[in-house]
Parts: C-alpha cells; structure tokens; sequence
C-alpha cells in the first residue's frame, strides 16, 4: 500500500513539473551526427560558456567551453 501511494504522489507531482529538452551540438551546425540530446528536470546553469543541468534521471551534467557552446533550450 505504502509503494502504491508514493508512485501515486510522484505521478500527480509530474503533472505539474515543466521538463525541457536540451540539444547539445560540439560544431555549429545541428542535426549532425555530435548532437545530444537530454530530457531535463532543471537548468542550474545556463550560460554562454557553461551549461549545467539536472536530468531525468537526476544526474548533474555540465559541460564547459572556452570558446563558447551552441545548445538550444526547449519546453515541453
């Protein structure tokens, strides 16, 4: 019973949660074969040269560059 209540709140509580999906491109140009893709639960870090962020399965990625890195941000 008490397994049965706590997958319940956790799908009620996913009702109301906003993912995003993040795309990750190494060059400039997108749709090639270097792109990742992420589900995210939260942007920590979102800036020019870092980027840092919770994913679904509650794993912390970052990544880091000098030059500057090329990734898109979208809702789901």
């Amino acid at each position: 019973m008490k397994n049965f209540l706590k997958k319940s709140w956790e799908w009620f509580k996913s009702l109301y949660t906003t993912r995003y999906k993040v795309t990750v491109s190494f060059n400039t140009q997108y749709g090639d074969g270097d792109d990742k893709i992420y589900i995210v639960k939260k942007v920590l870090v979102s800036k020019e040269k870092h980027l840092k962020f919770r994913d679904e399965h509650d794993k912390i990625v970052e990544y880091k560059s000098s030059v500057g890195l090329n990734y898109i941000i979208e809702d789901l």
